[in-house]
């Protein structure tokens, strides 16, 4: 299952994810996979490279091989779930004629020193 190993490492599928939508420069990948630190997207692109899952151009791009490409119906499922999962999680405008809600005041915490002295804390 070498091949449930390597899909199953952090931040693998973001990346094949990610070059399945377009090609992408180091950098450019980097700044799609929000971030993700520049040693991690090394090792995984080298590792992606090696099992012949990503090539890089003469321009230093990054793309899918003919290999990568044949993950992509199988991330097809995965892509439309993520793509309702996200919308549920989308903040719902309130309706145009609701009054904004007034925030309580945060409660301040009485430390428990002046609890047990009886020393009003108020």
């Amino acid at each position: 299952m070498a091949a449930l190993d390597l899909l199953g490492r952090r931040w693998t599928l973001r990346v094949i994810w990610e070059l399945g939508q377009s090609p992408a420069g180091f950098r450019e990948l980097r700044r799609r996979a929000d971030q993700m630190s520049s040693s991690v997207l090394a090792e995984r692109l080298r590792q992606l490279t090696e099992v012949g899952i990503v090539r890089t151009d003469d321009d230093g791009a990054y793309h899918l091989t003919d290999l990568g490409q044949g993950l992509q119906p199988a991330l097809e499922p995965l892509r439309t779930w993520a793509e309702t999962w996200s919308a549920t999680l989308a903040p719902t405008p309130p309706p145009p004629d609701t009054p904004p809600r007034a925030s309580r005041p945060t409660p301040q915490r009485v430390p428990e020193t002046l609890r047990e002295s009886g020393i009003p804390s108020g």
